[in-house]
C-alpha cells in the first residue's frame, strides 16, 4: 500500500465528488497493491471504508500489452449480474464513471477476506473451497447459457481478443513455431464459441476466501462465448503451484480434482464430453502461456520448473481430444504423485 501523489489523489476526488462519495475529512487515500492492469485505492467516507477501481490502458508487465479501458464498464455489469443471480458472490458496486473508468466497490476487509492465492502460496490449502469455486463457477454459465440478454450486454469479443487472445494464446504461437497452427485455430474456435458469460480471469488471485464461500473479483474481461476459458483458466494455476510447492502438492492436486469435478457437476447446459475436450485443450495452452505468453506467472523462476511445464504442455496441446482431468494426471505422474 502507498500514498498516490496529489496529481493523481486531485482528479480521483473530483470524480467521487461527482458521484455522491462523501469523504472523510483528512482521512488519506491509500493505493492498493497488485494491480496489473488498474489503479485500486481505499478510499474512507462518511459510512465506511470503500475501494475505487480504474483502468490502466497499457497493463503493468514487461511485455508492452494495451488493453481497451472500456473494459471496466464490462467488469461493472458482470459483478452487477452476479449480485442478481446471488452467485458467484462478488463486491457491491455502488457508483461508476463510464467516462472515467472507474467504479466504487464496497471494501472486503483482508480479515475476514482472505486472498485466495496468498492461501495457497502459503500452504494452506482446502480441496472443499475449490470446490465451492467450481460450483459458482457452473452455477454462472448454467444461468446465462444461451441467454440472448446476456449475449447482447456481454458482446465483448474484440476485447476478450485484446485481454486474453492476443496476449495468452497468439504471443505464446510466436514462441513456439512448431504450434502456431494449433494455437492459432485454437484462438479462433474459442472466440466463435458462444455459449455463456465468460468471466475471464477465474485466477487464485482474483478470488477472496470469503466467511460465506468463494468472493469473484476482477471481471473486466466478462465476455460472452466460451465457458471452458474459465475452468481452464483457474486449473492452471493449480497445477503450476503443484510444481512451484512440492511440499503441498497432494493438496493441490486434490483442489484441481475437486473444482473440476464439482464444475463438471454442474454443467447442464451442453454434453459435459464436449466442454471437457475445449476446456483441456485452453488448459494445455494456458499452462504454456504462463510460462510463455504475456502474462507468466511471477513465482515460477526456476528454468528447470519452466521447463517441465513446457514438456508437459506441448504434446498436451497437440493431441486431439485431450480432457481437463487427464491434463491432471499427466502432471501428477510427471511429479511422482501417482
Amino acid at each position: 500500500m502507498s500514498q498516490p501523489p496529489d496529481t493523481e489523489i486531485a482528479p480521483l476526488n473530483d470524480v467521487l465528488a461527482r458521484l455522491g462519495i462523501s469523504l472523510l475529512p483528512g482521512a488519506p487515500i491509500v493505493r492498493l497493491t497488485g494491480g496489473v492492469s488498474c489503479d485500486i485505492f481505499r478510499v474512507e467516507t462518511s459510512e465506511g471504508p470503500v475501494c475505487v477501481k480504474q483502468a490502466l490502458e497499457r497493463l503493468r508487465v514487461a511485455a508492452d500489452w494495451q488493453a481497451p479501458v472500456e473494459r471496466s464498464h464490462a467488469e461493472v455489469m458482470w459483478l452487477r449480474l452476479a449480485e442478481r443471480l446471488g452467485r458467484p458472490r462478488a463486491p457491491h458496486v455502488i457508483a461508476e464513471s463510464p467516462d472515467d473508468h472507474l467504479f466504487v466497490m464496497n471494501f472486503l476487509p483482508p480479515d475476514s477476506h482472505a486472498n485466495w492465492k496468498s492461501e495457497l502460496s502459503a500452504g494452506r490449502v482446502d480441496p472443499a473451497f475449490a470446490a465451492m469455486v467450481g460450483r459458482d463457477l457452473a452455477f454462472i454459465h448454467a444461468r446465462t447459457a444461451y441467454s440472448g440478454e446476456a449475449a447482447r450486454d456481454f458482446a465483448n469479443g474484440a476485447m476478450f481478443h485484446a485481454l486474453r487472445i492476443e496476449p495468452y494464446l497468439l504471443h505464446t504461437a510466436t514462441r513456439h513455431p512448431d504450434l502456431a497452427a494449433r494455437l492459432h485455430a485454437l484462438a479462433q474456435e474459442t472466440l466463435e464459441t458462444e455459449i455463456a458469460l465468460v468471466h475471464g480471469d477465474v485466477s487464485p488471485k482474483n478470488i477472496l476466501v470469503g466467511p460465506d464461500g468463494p468472493v469473484f473479483l476482477d471481471a473486466e474481461c466478462a465476455w460472452f462465448g466460451d465457458p471452458g476459458f474459465d475452468i481452464a483458466f483457474c486449473l492452471t494455476h493449480l497445477l503450476l503451484k503443484a510444481v512451484w510447492r512440492p511440499a503441498n502438492r497432494a493438496a493441490y492436486f486434490n483442489s484441481f480434482e475437486a473444482l473440476q469435478e464439482a464444475y463438471f457437476g454442474g454443467v447442464t447446459w451442453e454434453p459435459r464430453a464436449a466442454l471437457d475436450v475445449r476446456a483441456g485443450a485452453l488448459l494445455a495452452a494456458l499452462l504454456l502461456a504462463r510460462i510463455d505468453g504475456k502474462s507468466p506467472v511471477e513465482y515460477l523462476t526456476e528454468d528447470a520448473d519452466k521447463a517441465l511445464v513446457r514438456r508437459l504442455a506441448r504434446p498436451l496441446l497437440a493431441a486431439e481430444a485431450v480432457g481437463v482431468a487427464e491434463i491432471g494426471w499427466a502432471f501428477a505422474d510427471a511429479l511422482d504423485m501417482t
